[in-house]
């Protein structure tokens, strides 16, 4: 059997029927576009650890066809993922007598460094968003102060907010993707794990716009356009449109999440309460990718000790 064949049983017979609709979007996009061009018209059995790890080597040297540069090691570690696991199936079944993925040399990822708003860009960020005076711009409030995923975001509706409790309800998430007819449209799934399902306590100040945006609204999604709800790349457009008018430098949607972190920590929130409002699975993983101090904040800590310094003197 031919590997593209055998990827076409497992991702419909193996993925997905036991994984997210997103994992089984993401995993069909590496198959069409590396693998089955690269490796589809291979015979299962001849398939060797050398040819699938020169093929891995070569996606960081020449990954993109259009500009010749390599794949950044977060692709080349999915594509290693789907080969590794639909030989770890075909093994299983059968179709041949050794996984020769099993070994395969993954790229040394560096941790990206945290990007977030400093305080004067905030401040810039949301009163510019509140000044449109829409609850779809507030969302971007929303998510200074609670952290919010863009798709836990968009995902929101009115009955997830409890007026009186002052709190939010997370148990959903939206992302772009496709139809079963091919067609790019809105799909809401669950959340992306078992921790991002979470209630957050909310500032009654925001409870505050959020009820008078609801007795006005005709959608039961909070984050809407006419009505009508909201697909993620649309709303990441316009808040890049929305940087851009004020000047500051374009930082992706998910330097708000970052930037609520950081000004919890500088606020004096502990890390357990800040990881289980992020909807992390321990407070390591908080401290690890979230907690990033700015220069700012650096330079106001060590003139405190500079101030110790002063009074010996």
């Amino acid at each position: 059997m031919q590997y593209k064949q055998w990827l076409n049983e497992w991702l419909e017979n193996y993925v997905k029927p036991s994984s997210k609709p997103k994992t089984y979007l993401r995993y069909y996009e590496i198959v069409t576009r590396h693998l089955y061009p690269a490796l589809g018209s291979y015979e299962m059995t001849t398939l060797t650890p050398i040819i699938l790890q020169r093929f891995i080597s070569g996606l960081s040297l020449s990954g993109n066809l259009k500009t010749g540069a390599g794949l950044s090691p977060n692709s080349v570690n999915g594509i290693i993922t789907v080969i590794r696991g639909s030989f770890k199936y075909a093994s299983l079944m059968g179709m041949v007598n050794e996984n020769p993925a099993c070994n395969l040399i993954r790229p040394k990822i560096r941790e990206r460094e945290v990007s977030c708003f400093t305080i004067t860009e905030q401040k810039k960020i949301e009163a510019a968003a509140l000044n449109y005076g829409t609850c779809k711009w507030f969302g971007i409030v929303l998510c200074l102060y609670t952290g919010l995923r863009i798709g836990e975001l968009l995902a929101l509706e009115w009955d997830d907010i409890d007026f009186k409790n002052y709190t939010v309800t997370v148990s959903k998430t939206c992302f772009d993707g496709k139809d079963s007819t091919g067609k790019f449209t809105r799909i809401t799934d669950s959340p992306k794990t078992h921790t991002s399902r979470r209630i957050i306590p909310i500032p009654k100040q925001l409870c505050a716009r959020l009820y008078a945006f609801k007795r006005g609204s005709s959608s039961k999604c909070i984050i809407s356009s006419n009505g009508k709800p909201i697909c993620v790349r649309a709303y990441q457009r316009s808040f890049e449109a929305l940087l851009r008018r004020l000047n500051i430098r374009h930082k992706g949607f998910h330097s708000l999440r970052h930037t609520f972190a950081t000004r919890a920590i500088e606020c004096g929130m502990d890390v357990k309460t800040l990881s289980e409002i992020l909807g992390h699975k321990n407070p390591s993983v908080t401290l690890k990718r979230y907690v990033h101090s700015l220069m700012e904040h650096k330079r106001e800590m060590m003139n405190r000790l500079g101030k110790m310094l002063m009074m010996s003197i």
